[in-house]
């Protein structure tokens, strides 16, 4: 991870681990993910949305207003416009994609489930990606969310990745090791 990276993903961990124990203590986890996911899809549909979080020419002034103007218009959690609000105080606006996966991850974690990222080189279908569900719950022994992309190159199989754990049974790999094999014999 680069370094600027890094340091938005500590400032976004610190104020996600804020917002999620007030939202817990006050029984609003729900209220918390349903704005968490209206502000993704805006931040995704909205090139002046991107803007006011990012841009360097805007004020704090200036982003302080239009955070609240945005988090009001659309009825976000009041823990997360309080937070949004400070954060465009202190000029940390920037880390709000990273603050939205943090938070994700830790609503997740309570719920027990966890993401299985899988690549594959056709889409799965949707039985396809239920069976894999079910066959990564009952080895990791949480509720699986599959998050599937396509890649070609793979040519095919499957790459999953849950938690620190990757299984990569495509035929590009097993293709590159017999590759690297041959060269160990000539």
């Amino acid at each position: 991870m680069s370094e600027p990276a890094s340091i938005s993903a500590g400032i976004a961990d610190r104020y996600a681990t804020a917002i999620f124990e007030i939202a817990t203590e006050g029984k609003a986890l729900e209220s918390l993910e349903s704005s968490m996911t209206d502000l993704a899809t805006a931040l995704a549909d909205s090139a002046d949305l991107q803007e006011l979080i990012s841009s360097p020419l805007l004020s704090r002034e200036e982003q302080s207003v239009g955070i609240k103007a945005v988090a009001a218009k659309m009825g976000l959690d009041e823990t997360l416009s309080n937070a949004l609000a400070l954060m465009a105080s202190k000029r940390r606006l920037f880390v709000v994609p990273a603050l939205i996966e943090a938070l994700r991850a830790r609503i997740a974690e309570e719920r027990g489930e966890i993401t299985a990222e899988v690549i594959s080189a056709k889409a799965l279908t949707k039985t396809q990606s239920e069976k894999l569900a079910k066959t990564l719950a009952e080895r990791v022994g949480k509720t699986v969310t599959i998050n599937a992309t396509v890649d070609a190159s793979i040519i095919g199989g499957l790459v999953v990745k849950v938690g620190s754990k990757m299984i990569d049974s495509s035929i590009r790999s097993k293709l590159n090791s017999l590759q690297n094999a041959m060269k160990e014999v000539g």
